[in-house]
């Protein structure tokens, strides 16, 4: 219980700093808009070859050929990049914020934009990791789904700071992983204690709005009404997405804190520094 205690006193200061700059939400808001469009850019034409190939008869063989994982590396590039781009143009204003300076979108935008090339270094190495991972689990079945799931997350763990990283540094993309490494081990502490509170928290507060959009939602199907219904809808999807940004950009906010405490020994503006020393103790 103190954990979480302390894991929601985090959300709200990061909160505060969200609260302080709405125009963050446009970062997250941009990322999911350009993934949606690079999915339908693989999966359509992936889509309409595999009908015309039914159409004609054709058989695919089981597993994926080397062409299939030559596009899926892609994929992943692509859809990397994108993320990536849209999180670094978040934590550099987040930085800016938490050292009391203004900022807004378009700094953020410029900011990553500069970082270009680091940025798609970064997106090559994370997809060649995916790449990889993907193949133990395809091989290895569930044995594989288990060890990639220890992998991927111990990647998980020492790329944590690697966008902040990017933002705050412009160094290239190996140099920002073996920074986020040795940010990390320098101040360990609680195995991250807050971003995994943050999850924990949004969790709750999902489980209880899904809960709340079954009962909306089976309301407005009991008045036998189409415009009630649509409505219902229409109210439920804006708040899923509404929630998604909000917490992806309390989670680069934090990400950024997490940073500028471990590389200034300061939290920033709005975040207690007894917070993250005791979530991030230095160790011993």
């Amino acid at each position: 219980m103190g954990k979480f205690a302390r894991s929601w006193d985090l959300m709200k200061a990061s909160a505060g700093v969200l609260r302080s700059d709405k125009s963050l939400l446009v970062f997250p808001l941009l990322s999911g808009i350009c993934s949606l469009v690079v999915m339908a850019s693989f999966l359509i034409p992936v889509a309409a070859m595999t009908i015309e190939g039914e159409r004609l008869g054709v058989h695919y063989q089981h597993g994926l050929s080397t062409a299939s994982w030559t596009l899926l590396f892609f994929f992943y590039l692509v859809q990397y990049f994108v993320i990536f781009f849209f999180n670094t143009a978040l934590a550099g204003v987040a930085l800016k914020r938490l050292r009391g300076e203004a900022a807004g979108v378009s700094d953020g935008l410029a900011l990553a934009g500069s970082r270009f090339g680091a940025i798609l270094g970064y997106a090559l190495i994370a997809a060649t990791v995916g790449l990889l991972l993907r193949m133990v689990q395809e091989r290895l079945g569930l044995i594989g789904r288990f060890i990639v799931g220890l992998i991927g997350l111990a990647w998980t763990v020492a790329t944590f700071l690697v966008v902040p990283v990017l933002a705050g540094e412009g160094v290239g993309p190996v140099d920002a992983v073996k920074r986020s490494v040795e940010l990390l081990r320098r101040t360990w502490g609680e195995n991250l204690i807050g971003n995994a509170g943050l999850s924990v928290v949004f969790g709750v507060i999902g489980f209880v709005f899904v809960l709340v959009s079954i009962v909306l939602v089976g309301g407005a199907f009991s008045t036998h009404s189409i415009a009630a219904v649509v409505a219902a809808i229409g109210i439920v999807v804006l708040g899923f997405i509404t929630l998604a940004l909000v917490q992806s950009s309390l989670q680069g906010i934090y990400a950024a804190a997490l940073y500028r405490y471990a590389e200034e020994g300061e939290a920033g503006d709005g975040f207690p520094p007894a917070l993250l020393e005791q979530a991030f103790r230095t160790k011993g």
